[in-house]
């Protein structure tokens, strides 16, 4: 049964919006190569956001594309330097994910944090952050993104539970949600119905229930054309609903840096960094210049480019320190 005390915090939410381009976005690992974190998010590139599974952003990829922080466990939401941390973060970041898979081991990617220590350290450390430290950076917030499975609504239904007991008034507030699936459309899609369903607690008004973000999404241990076929299904109505504002492919890698569970199949990039089936349709396929096989390193990708902001950052820096040494051009 879901918890009669979820509303209010619900009623009491605000805009979420993060500007986005597109809704396409990454999470990038950590062994992706530079050069193909600059080819997947290319001028060109239908992605318009990405996390790290961190508070940090990538040094090389441009503000253009919208950083979103991840506070992984409970040691990064109580770190002494967060709001320091956080203010290093591009100018065009608003959101912030947290702690990833408490439901889920460590060994696997998850935070493994129960229930009530989840909301003790979210009510202390998170939720100040909607507000900023002395009146400084503001942020909106997500709700700990479980995995997309019963255990996972299980660990959500007993941190709400936890939130009222530790602020009867408040709970825990939050102002999007981070959804986790691996499987096939229809599940996909059935998942998010259930969600809606948990965060609405029976409301009829759309605008009581948070915005969503897929952070992490796949057709787990199925081959490349099972993970086309559910990728393709899935844009078309995830870019549909105007209640999921992004949505990320798991598989921001190369084929040979797949983890056994996932498989092969859900990899944008191949053995050698060129764009597989399934990187060249997200990336957004021909219409945007890209197909199967093209690589960041590749002659024939002459045309696809880094962002506009990035360029000038780099030629700027070039002249700054052709200046310093007392060079000049022509």
């Amino acid at each position: 049964m879901r918890s009669s005390t979820l509303l209010p915090f619900l009623i009491t939410l605000g805009a979420s919006h993060s500007g986005l381009t597109s809704k396409r976005g990454l999470g990038l690992i950590s062994s992706t190569p530079d050069s193909d974190i600059s080819f997947l998010t290319s001028n060109e590139s239908a992605i318009s956001w990405y996390y790290t599974w961190s508070p940090y952003a990538h040094p090389s990829i441009s503000p253009d594309v919208v950083f979103f922080p991840l506070l992984h466990g409970i040691d990064a939401a109580e770190d002494s330097e967060l709001h320091s941390i956080l203010d290093r973060a591009p100018e065009s970041s608003t959101h912030i994910l947290t702690f990833n898979e408490p439901d889920h081991g460590t060994d696997d990617g998850g935070s493994d944090i129960s229930p009530e220590d989840a909301a003790k350290a979210y009510i202390e450390y998170i939720v100040p952050l909607r507000k900023g430290k002395d009146g400084g950076r503001t942020w909106n917030i997500s709700h700990p993104s479980v995995t997309g499975s019963g255990k996972g609504l299980d660990w959500l239904r007993d941190f709400n539970s936890s939130c009222y007991e530790m602020d009867s008034k408040n709970g825990c507030p939050t102002d999007f949600i981070a959804v986790h699936w691996y499987g096939d459309f229809a599940g996909l899609a059935s998942h998010m119905g259930v969600l809606r369903d948990f965060y609405g607690n029976g409301t009829d008004s759309e605008d009581d229930i948070p915005p969503m973000y897929v952070t992490e999404m796949a057709f787990a241990g199925e081959d490349a054309d099972a993970n086309v076929a559910m990728l393709n299904e899935s844009m078309k109505y995830l870019d549909g609903k105007d209640w999921v504002q992004g949505y990320a492919w798991f598989g921001a890698f190369r084929q040979d840096d797949a983890n056994e569970w996932t498989g092969d199949g859900v990899s944008l990039l191949n053995d050698d960094g060129g764009l597989t089936t399934l990187g060249a349709e997200y990336l957004g396929g021909e219409e945007n210049g890209f197909k199967e096989g093209m690589g960041g390193g590749d002659e024939d990708d002459a045309g696809v480019g880094v962002r506009p902001s990035l360029l000038l950052m780099t030629v700027f820096i070039g002249l700054v320190m052709m200046s310093e040494l007392g060079l000049t051009l022509g």
